[in-house]
């Protein structure tokens, strides 16, 4: 239980961290490379899978997919660019913050139920998936809304 309260204190910092992260970004151009690179450097994360301590089952695979890719419609409706001085922005969303906050929150409620019946490295992995599952499909969105416009800057 304990390693259950740490991880999520753990989360709470981190949560807090990507907030004023995603912030600052937002008063810069955004590239294709800054959209594409965080799932990217994401991915080496399953190499977890390799210890079977983070093993999970299919059901566990489906189950936290789907819930991080309903997730992502959250994150994809939200996260929108805007053409300033010819470069692209991401403007900034009120309700993108009380989004993940919102979503921070139930990960930390759902980890705290799932412990007692779940193991803690297969619920960590299932976070993971969850998490991989919900950013991937956020950021091929913002990739292709990002295209649209820089086609719409060189067009122009």
């Amino acid at each position: 239980m304990t390693s259950v309260i740490l991880s999520s204190i753990l989360a709470v910092f981190m949560g807090t961290f990507f907030m004023i992260v995603r912030m600052k970004a937002a008063k810069r151009p955004v590239s294709a490379k800054k959209i594409i690179l965080p799932p990217v450097m994401m991915s080496t994360g399953a190499l977890m899978f390799v210890f079977p301590f983070f093993a999970v089952t299919g059901t566990e695979i489906l189950e936290s997919s789907i819930i991080g890719m309903l997730f992502s419609i959250l994150l994809i409706k939200t996260s929108s660019f805007e053409i300033k001085d010819n470069d692209i922005y991401l403007k900034n969303s009120k309700a993108f913050i009380f989004i993940l906050f919102g979503l921070l929150a139930v990960r930390i409620v759902a980890k705290l139920i799932l412990s007692s019946s779940i193991d803690v490295g297969a619920l960590s992995g299932m976070f993971w998936i969850l998490a991989f599952s919900m950013i991937v499909p956020w950021r091929i969105a913002m990739f292709l809304n990002y295209k649209k416009l820089e086609a719409q800057l060189k067009a122009s």
